[in-house]
């Protein structure tokens, strides 16, 4: 008993985290979702087309962002190769 529980002391187990973005993102994908049907709705009947749109674009982006967080680093890459910036 002792001898594996050396063992298991000896050799730590290491933390994997795509578990973990694949359960937040089915945790909080719905909700997000829900959140903006709501707002979306609240802007069309009260005919605020302007801020509907608006609120959509940020909405978009923030599911962008939130769906594919490696589209971050990418994005960052380009700006700074454009900028001539290693």
């Amino acid at each position: 008993m002792s001898a594996q529980l050396f063992a298991a002391a000896a050799h730590p187990l290491a933390l994997s985290t795509t578990g973990l973005v694949s359960y937040l993102q089915g945790l909080f994908g719905p909700l997000f979702l829900g959140i903006v049907g709501i707002v979306a709705i609240f802007f069309l009947f009260t005919r605020e087309i302007i801020r509907f749109v608006q609120f959509i674009v940020l909405a978009i982006a923030i599911a962008v962002i939130f769906y594919t967080p490696s589209i971050v680093q990418t994005i960052a890459s380009g700006i700074a190769n454009a900028l001539g910036v290693h």
